[in-house]
């Protein structure tokens, strides 16, 4: 409840048009900082280590497009949770997810170059990374506009159960853990892209949020404040 209520206070309820470019910016940085985060090469978040994983048991797909066919899935298991709440608006999800995947094999192609040796630079480039996925979530959450498949599927299953969503969105993190582990082992005997980065990932997503959250309440509580000020006078 709280963290709706977080939401609802740094939402954009503005112009239409600039929450658009503001969701569109955020699908962008996200999928800068995803990019840097497989440049880092200490482990992934859960999707991106499904993604990663499936480019190298068939390669012929991009990571963009793996994820793009994730995106279906989850759209589809959302009809078969709660068919009575799926509409035909459901599939406007599809036009961010088409997005984020031409955005993220964009900018894994612009990050090729970045190969690091040193392992404390590899972790400094992957809180690097976790602070612009973190902020591209906040821009999305900020223009509030259209959910994601994957976003809606979690949604539908908490409404569908009405299971804490924390919870759900926890043991769907780690469905997908299991899955990536999976494939990895049957395909590759390996699990090539789980590691401590995963576990850092997870920490510090929420965190740098929770960051983003304060200092941008805090900075709209400095605006107001000279105006306050200035209606003081007027008051006395």
């Amino acid at each position: 409840m709280a963290q709706k209520t977080d939401e609802a206070e740094i939402v954009d309820t503005g112009s239409l048009t600039r929450r658009w470019i503001m969701y569109v910016v955020g699908i962008y940085v996200l999928t800068f900082g995803v990019s840097l985060a497989i440049r880092a090469g200490i482990g992934v978040s859960p999707l991106s280590s499904l993604t990663r994983t499936m480019t190298l048991v068939y390669p012929p797909l991009s990571q963009g497009t793996y994820n793009f066919i994730t995106e279906l899935v989850m759209l589809t298991l959302t009809y078969l949770v709660l068919p009575s709440d799926f509409k035909l608006k459901s599939f406007a999800s599809l036009l961010p997810a088409f997005a984020l995947a031409v955005f993220l094999d964009f900018n894994l192609s612009m990050t090729e170059f970045v190969k690091l040796d040193i392992y404390y630079a590899k972790v400094a480039l992957l809180v690097f990374a976790d602070a612009a996925l973190a902020y591209g979530l906040f821009l999305m959450i900020r223009a509030n506009l259209v959910l994601m498949p994957m976003d809606m599927f979690v949604n539908t299953l908490c409404k569908r159960t009405g299971w804490k969503w924390g919870n759900i969105k926890t043991g769907y993190d780690c469905a997908l853990l299991v899955v990536s582990a999976g494939i990895g082992l049957a395909f590759l005997a390996d699990i090539p892209f789980i590691r401590e980065g995963t576990v850092l990932n997870a920490v510090l997503v929420g965190q740098y949020i929770r960051l983003y959250f304060f200092l941008y309440k805090k900075m709209q509580a400095r605006k107001a404040a000279p105006s306050s000020n200035r209606l003081e006078p007027a008051a006395k």
